[in-house]
């Protein structure tokens, strides 16, 4: 009997030591350093900044020779210059701009805080490689930073460009964010460069797969639910509240009412909604969600969209992630996923 009880209770001991490194061991990311990406970002932000302020004209014109598919749109797109025929009046837009005490001081800090951009290279061209590995339609763009003068352009895409905007990570404990109102606290604390990563493997998936306006906002939760699913893939050693833009303590709440949080859609019958004002309470950003306790983040749709898409995954052996971002039929994801939690 001694022998019986010391040899169930070893067996038992194995069986939760197995099941707690199967939850918490490390995760299996697959070998991907045969891809050849290799991501070398383009200091646009040096180079601008480098401009002669007394003779701004051919500094222009030599920048838009080097970034012919960046330089115009990021005058007109990012700074709000007004789209002109003549470049010596932009070049005296570029002239005023630089000249800005403001924005002289700005580039310097953010040249400090981003003096050697090697470690964020090395991110991407883990997360890029990723991307082609599980989605091989993925092509890796043209890298580049940018300042923005704080107009909240973190990562943007033209065409097969991809910019980042440097001064939106300075850290949440930058000065200059507080003294902008229309910066509320629950932006301003994702302002780091942690969330770089996160934010250009964004903007990449919806070039791959373009939001969807319109429909039901079970539809929109699927949509965001593949996005953060993809976010999982490329992004396996970011912590998941990263990804999805919470706080721990706010991830912690959502993990804990679950339940609760999937039965206040269903009771107040909003799945199949289709009014935009009501889509957007519960997957736009904000400080919290309306309706629910305070520690509900804004944009919960996420969260619930991102365990629905997980629970049609577990069912859905035969789908790859490449099979999951072609499937445009949202409620055929919703519906497969027989999400109840």
């Amino acid at each position: 009997m001694q022998k019986y009880l010391k040899n169930h209770i070893l067996s038992t001991l194995f069986l939760i030591s197995a099941i707690m490194a199967g939850c918490g061991g490390k995760k299996q990311i697959p070998d991907v350093s045969n891809i050849p990406i290799t991501v070398k970002i383009e200091r646009f932000d040096r180079a601008f900044a480098g401009i002669d302020t007394l003779n701004a004209l051919p500094g222009l014109k030599l920048l838009q020779e080097q970034y012919p598919t960046f330089t115009n749109d990021y005058l007109t797109r990012v700074l709000f210059f007004e789209n002109v025929a003549d470049s010596a009046i932009w070049a005296k837009m570029v002239q005023t701009f630089l000249t800005n005490p403001d924005i002289r001081a700005l580039q310097d800090s953010v040249g400090k805080k981003f003096a050697d951009i090697r470690p964020l290279e090395n991110e991407l061209t883990q997360a890029f490689r990723l991307a082609k590995y599980y989605v091989p339609k993925f092509h890796a763009p043209q890298v580049l930073t940018f300042i923005s003068a704080i107009n909240n352009y973190g990562a943007i895409t033209i065409d097969s460009v991809l910019g980042i905007g440097l001064d939106m990570y300075m850290g949440a404990d930058f000065p200059v964010y507080r003294m902008l109102p229309d910066l509320p606290e629950y932006m301003v604390r994702k302002f780091t460069p942690e969330n770089i990563p996160v934010n250009v493997m964004t903007v990449l998936y919806q070039q791959l797969d373009a939001p969807k306006d319109g429909g039901t906002l079970a539809a929109q939760l699927v949509y965001q639910g593949k996005q953060q699913y993809f976010l999982e893939h490329t992004l396996p050693e970011t912590e998941e509240h990263i990804r999805l833009g919470y706080t721990r303590g706010q991830l912690d709440f959502c993990n804990k009412s679950e339940k609760m949080i999937w039965q206040y859609f269903v009771e107040n019958k909003l799945l199949y909604n289709q009014e935009g004002q009501v889509i957007a309470r519960y997957t736009g950003e904000g400080p919290s969600t309306q309706g629910l306790p305070a520690e509900a983040p804004g944009k919960i749709g996420a969260f619930a969209g991102y365990r629905i898409v997980q629970a049609f995954m577990q069912r859905h052996k035969e789908y790859t992630l490449e099979k999951l971002m072609s499937t445009q039929d949202a409620m055929l994801i919703f519906n497969g996923a027989k999400y109840r939690p």
